[in-house]
């Protein structure tokens, strides 16, 4: 009888090991090479340094743009609102990382947004320095008495940095399914504001962030390529775009901006450079 038993459950066991394993090659199979390459690259040896669970004060790590927000701290995380009203660009908001990050990095973080609005943007910003002109220098922390009012021209036309754009909705939109996902590198020497600062592609409709939804959130800046690869319970997407056409993005700070009346929390943000 005792023979039995382990038979049946060494059967058992090579059977669900035979199905786990069918399941991985599925998987595989039916990955893109884009997606191959995101999940090769993201295997690559990456030394953290640095990270935050955002559950404690959040001015050890980070510094604030715009006088109307508020960021609090709990056990659920970081909860970021900016001010609001609509169209005022004093409710505008961004937190900024004190440190600086060089080189090719990685950027994970949960994500629940906890607004309801089908307007305006959320955006990442990957690695912002000033343009050096001016009273813009390259070190942004040393103008941040010029972005009390955070309006948006005052960064992209004199800031060089990669911006991610998610969770975003056109001003005029009221249908929560008409989001987008868009990537730009501002162009502080041209002074044409966002005119042509484009990466494409731009994704359309993706079904993510609706409200009290988390989301894990990696993106990766690797030489000139760019990924966003968004999580959830029930579906995940990569996107992807190639600076072909500007100036590299090399080093500087991470910024998370809300447009007015946009809230969501954070938690867990870590990030990492390729070892050398």
């Amino acid at each position: 009888m005792y023979n039995i038993i382990l038979c049946t459950l060494f059967l058992i066991c090579t059977l669900l090991a035979g199905a786990s394993c069918a399941n991985k090659s599925i998987t595989t199979q039916t990955m893109t090479a884009e997606e191959k390459n995101f999940e090769q690259l993201i295997d690559t040896g990456w030394k953290e340094v640095f990270f935050d669970s955002c559950t404690k004060n959040w001015k050890e790590k980070w510094f604030l743009d715009g006088l109307k927000a508020t960021v609090t701290n709990s056990k659920k995380g970081m909860d970021f609102i900016s001010g609001p009203v609509a169209g005022d660009d004093s409710c505008h908001a961004v937190l900024w990382t004190k440190e600086s990050f060089k080189g090719d990095i990685k950027i994970e973080y949960e994500y629940t947004r906890i607004d309801e609005e089908n307007r305006n943007v959320n955006i990442l910003y990957v690695q912002a320095t000033g343009s050096g002109q001016g009273p813009y220098s390259k070190d942004i922390l040393q103008w941040a008495n010029l972005r009390t009012v955070p309006s948006m021209l005052t960064y992209y036309n004199n800031m060089n940095t990669y911006h991610i754009s998610y969770a975003a909705f056109d001003n005029n939109n009221d249908d929560p399914t008409e989001d987008y996902i868009r990537a730009r590198r501002y162009m502080p020497v041209e002074k044409k504001g966002l005119a042509g600062t484009d990466l494409k592609p731009d994704y359309f409709r993706t079904g993510f962030f609706k409200t009290s939804v988390p989301h894990k959130i990696t993106v990766v800046k690797k030489g000139d390529n760019l990924y966003m690869h968004i999580i959830n319970d029930e579906k995940q997407m990569l996107c992807h775009w190639i600076n072909s056409s500007f100036p590299p993005i090399e080093q500087g700070r991470i910024g998370l901006r809300h447009m007015y009346a946009r809230g969501a929390r954070y938690k867990n943000f870590r990030i990492s450079q390729l070892k050398e």
